[in-house]
């Protein structure tokens, strides 16, 4: 097979990947009724926040031009509504989100994707603008916003924990990140702070298999990272159960700590809970601006 044909064949199986998670996310998001949220805000728009430089997918008529001719750059003129209703996703793409502890169950990877997506277009029908952390994809609003997100959301990463993303957040914008923030809890705590300092408020949402709740294992067992760099044998896997629950305690008190001085919120599901309510409680959550 040449290269060309190659690659033509990975992008039609990538394709084929994305009517199944946005049809699941459009189904999600459809049991979740927007009330009031549904109607746009009025008395909002009129209060200067700031230039910036244009972005892709900015139209010509955004563009500030008297602002633009003292410079070789293009600007925007960014009003303050248009921060405040910019939500930035962050959902974790590595390794260890593909797992899943019965046979052709839900992966965490899974679920986050649902979740994240049906919550971006709640908000976008709801007239937000919402994108991903980092440079990728700004926010911004409309239907072609969704496809672009299911699109990225589809991407797996390298190495066996994810980390937030922080580069280029709004500041005073709201935020998700979905993970099962499983990795360096510093790394974590670096990304929540930065977003914390320029005024980013949101959610951390954990979302982990029920095994990994429970450890229900016993006897003889091998554990192994799902990125394949990290092992562990044992004889009395019960014998590691008290422990390995102690350490997850641990870790979520940490997580509540870590939210609750960087004034954000923080929840969990498991795969084999309900996504509508686990949807219900972000869509809340991210509403709630205080």
């Amino acid at each position: 097979m040449s290269q060309n044909a190659h690659l033509r064949s990975k992008a039609e199986a990538e394709a084929a990947r994305l009517p199944p998670l946005l049809a699941q996310a459009e189904h999600l998001a459809g049991t979740v009724l927007l009330g009031e949220h549904g109607r746009r805000r009025s008395g909002l728009g009129d209060d200067f926040w700031q230039y910036r430089p244009v972005q892709p997918g900015d139209s010509l008529r955004m563009i500030d031009w008297r602002r633009s001719a003292k410079s070789d750059a293009q600007f925007v003129r960014q009003r303050e509504w248009q921060v405040a209703q910019s939500v930035m996703l962050w959902v974790d793409a590595a390794p260890s989100m593909r797992f899943a502890s019965v046979k052709d169950g839900v992966t965490k990877r899974d679920r986050a994707r649902v979740l994240a997506l049906a919550v971006a277009i709640l908000l976008i029908r709801s007239g937000e603008r919402v994108g991903l952390t980092g440079t990728l994809l700004p926010p911004r609003r409309g239907e072609g916003q969704i496809l672009r997100l299911t699109e990225m959301f589809l991407r797996d990463e390298d190495g066996d924990y994810g980390t937030p993303e922080t580069k280029a957040m709004l500041p005073h914008a709201r935020a998700l990140f979905v993970s099962d923030f499983m990795g360096d809890f510093d790394a974590f705590s670096e990304a929540l702070t930065k977003a914390a300092d320029r005024g980013v408020r949101g959610v951390c949402y954990q979302v982990l298999d029920p095994a990994e709740e429970d450890f229900p294992y016993r006897g003889r067992a091998v554990f192994e990272s799902m990125g394949g760099t990290l092992a562990h044998e044992t004889r009395k896997a019960d014998d590691l159960r008290q422990r390995y629950i102690d350490r997850l305690a641990e870790r979520r008190e940490a997580l509540r700590h870590l939210c609750r001085v960087t004034g954000w919120q923080y929840g969990t599901h498991h795969t084999g809970d309900s996504a509508q309510s686990a949807l219900l409680w972000l869509h809340r959550a991210l509403e709630n601006r205080g």
